[in-house]
C-alpha cells in the first residue's frame, strides 16, 4: 500500500487507479496478488530489498545499539544486554517474512521495540526477575498483521518495552481538524 501511495504522489497513478489498487491490496490473499499491483511501477530509486539474514546478534555491555530507518528485518535476533540498550525501530524496516523471533537476555539494560499498525508483539514467553515488560498496542483502526514479533528470554533488573512510534509535535498539534468558525 505504501508503494502505491508513493507512486500516486509521484504522479505515476491517477487517484482513480490508486483507489482501485488499494482496494485490491486490501482484498489480496497472497503475495502474488500484491505483486501484480506494483509490477508495472518503478521503485522510484529505491534499491531492491536484500534477502533477510537468518540471525543478527546484538551485544551491548554499556553501549546503545540501534536498528532504525530502512533496515531488513532478519528471521531471528539475539539481544544480550548487560547495562546498555538495544532499540529496534520497525516503523520503516523492510519486512520480508511474517514472523520475527527475538531472544532477549537483559540484566540491567533496556530493549525497546518500536512498532507501527500491523505489527503484533508477543512477550508471553519472557521470564522477569525484578525488571519490567511492557507492550503497548498501536492506537487507531485495526490493521491486519504484517509481522508477528515473538519475544522469548529473560529480563533480570532491566526492561523490555514495545510501543508504537511517538507522534511528532506537529502531528500532535494537527491531530484534529481545525474547527470552523
Amino acid at each position: 500500500m505504501e508503494t502505491l501511495r508513493v507512486a500516486a504522489g509521484d504522479g505515476r497513478l491517477s487517484p482513480a487507479e490508486l483507489d482501485e489498487r488499494l482496494e485490491a491490496a486490501l482484498n489480496a490473499k497472497t503475495h502474488a496478488e500484491l505483486a501484480i499491483l506494483t509490477a508495472d511501477l518503478p521503485q522510484s530509486g529505491r534499491p531492491a530489498p536484500t534477502a533477510a539474514k537468518d540471525l543478527i546478534r546484538l551485544e551491548s555491555d554499556a553501549a546503545a545499539l540501534r536498528r532504525d530507518g530502512s533496515w531488513v528485518v532478519p528471521r531471528r535476533i539475539e539481544a544480550n544486554v548487560t547495562s546498555g540498550s538495544v532499540r529496534l525501530d520497525l516503523t520503516q524496516a523492510v519486512i520480508t517474512q511474517p514472523v520475527l523471533e527475538v531472544d532477549v537476555s537483559v540484566r540491567m539494560g533496556d530493549v525497546m521495540i518500536i512498532t507501527k499498525p500491523g505489527i503484533v508483539v508477543d512477550t508471553d514467553d519472557v521470564s522477569v526477575g525484578m525488571g519490567t515488560v511492557t507492550v503497548k498496542a498501536p492506537r487507531g483502526p485495526h490493521t491486519p498483521a504484517i509481522l508477528r514479533v515473538v519475544v522469548t528470554g529473560h529480563v533480570d533488573m532491566g526492561s523490555l518495552r514495545a510501543r508504537p512510534a511517538r507522534r511528532s509535535f506537529w502531528q500532535w498539534l494537527f491531530r484534529r481538524p481545525l474547527s470552523q468558525s
